[in-house]
């Protein structure tokens, strides 16, 4: 084991280039040259007291965003790192299992967590527990997820077509809060015919939240198509509040390109950023006007993985291996490792079998440059959004349709 670790090691000193930090002015470091230099966009983003700058937050994934992952993205650049989502309800119910979900590491500052739910007393109850816990520094709400398990029971991107609703669950969250700042995060609506995100963020702002975010594409939509930047141009012109872009940020020179087109006052990157920490080292070089490191070759991508496993490992105890399981794909997306040794790496059950794998690697190849830009995590869409019966018939109904469960779905 110590043999195999310390080949897995060796690698990176192979390859001074890479970095698990954002680079400085005085770096001697070398660096791929981007196609032209990027636009600096230096001005911090302000959500109540906290300042989070560069101005990028790490969408919340179930399965994903845990503190191991979250420790990791933090360690490459700076910037705003959110929870897996947390049921408000398991939270007022003192589910073991919820609880444990939401604590932070010890270093972890600010924590940020995002909450779920219909009902306007159980988010109320939960925000305020975690208050009074002392547990975190900002809460963001989750509006924007279309997982059916969800906007079926009248949560995610289904609750804001009802505006009562909507405003009685965001106030009741900002007044459990305190003086720890409430953010919310949107989709456009529930389809075409069923757009919210203007009506979400007046009755935000309305009522005490901080920020909203907006994933530039319908529930509908799912994860298919194109965001709809323009969109969030349009809701930052409604409101006065910070407005922060979702959606299609593969590379750091998406970032600065969405804040350039629509004037947002930040970013929230999920899928591009799966088994890609390093991303948050790109972005926060581009926020500063630095030019951005070229993508790691297998060699570091090998190094960063047995890392992640570890982390995972001394976090969840032996079933960490197992949860990383998932993460190998996203780590090898786009690189030629062929179809075998990939499915291998979705069967590993152990750290030494990792190593043993990684080692058969080739550590100098590199990613091909049209590979860069290869959707991660879910693509899948258009599809009929499940609601309540006779859901969308009445937007000022603030009747809360279900019982919160106990769920474990995308951030949307």
């Amino acid at each position: 084991r110590l043999g195999k670790l310390m080949r897995v090691a060796a690698l990176v000193r192979q390859y001074p280039g890479w970095s698990m930090s954002p680079q400085t002015p005085e770096s001697n470091t070398p660096v791929a040259e981007p196609a032209s230099s990027p636009e600096p966009v230096s001005a911090p983003l302000s959500i109540g007291p906290l300042t989070v700058d560069p101005p990028v937050v790490l969408a919340p994934m179930a399965g994903v965003t845990n503190a191991p992952y979250r420790s990791m993205c933090r360690e490459f650049g700076a910037g705003l790192y959110v929870s897996e989502m947390i049921t408000s309800r398991a939270i007022v119910e003192r589910h073991p299992a919820t609880l444990r979900r939401a604590r932070f590491a010890p270093d972890e500052s600010p924590r940020s967590i995002q909450l779920y739910g219909t009902d306007p007393d159980a988010i109320g109850g939960a925000a305020r527990y975690l208050v009074e816990e002392d547990a975190v520094d900002h809460i963001d709400l989750n509006f924007g997820c279309p997982a059916p398990k969800v906007t079926r029971n009248g949560g995610g991107s289904a609750l804001p077509f009802k505006r009562r609703l909507l405003a009685s669950v965001v106030r009741a969250a900002v007044d459990g809060a305190g003086d720890v700042p409430v953010t919310v995060k949107v989709r456009l609506g529930v389809d075409d015919d069923h757009l919210t995100f203007l009506d979400a963020g007046r009755i935000a702002e309305d009522v005490g939240a901080k920020a909203i975010a907006l994933h530039a594409r319908t529930a509908e939509q799912l994860y298919s198509g194109n965001a709809r930047w323009e969109t969030i141009a349009v809701l930052k012109n409604h409101v006065s509040i910070p407005v922060l872009g979702n959606g299609d940020i593969w590379e750091a020179s998406d970032a600065i390109e969405m804040m350039r087109l629509t004037g947002c006052d930040g970013v929230v990157v999920g899928r591009g950023c799966l088994g890609r920490p390093w991303m948050f080292r790109d972005l926060a070089d581009a926020f500063a006007g630095r030019p951005v490191q070229g993508p790691p070759n297998l060699g570091q991508v090998a190094v960063t993985m047995v890392d992640h496993a570890k982390r995972l490992i001394d976090h969840m105890g032996e079933r960490g291996i197992r949860d990383f399981r998932k993460h190998t794909g996203w780590y090898l997306k786009g690189y030629p490792v062929g179809g075998r040794i990939r499915g291998s790496f979705n069967q590993v059950d152990s750290l030494s079998q990792l190593e043993d794998l990684l080692s058969e690697l080739d550590p100098t190849t590199e990613l091909p440059a049209d590979a860069l830009r290869l959707p991660r995590g879910h693509t899948h869409g258009p599809r009929p959004v499940a609601t309540p019966d006779r859901w969308l018939l009445d937007p000022e109904d603030e009747a809360v349709a279900g019982r919160d469960g106990l769920l474990a779905v995308s951030g949307g």
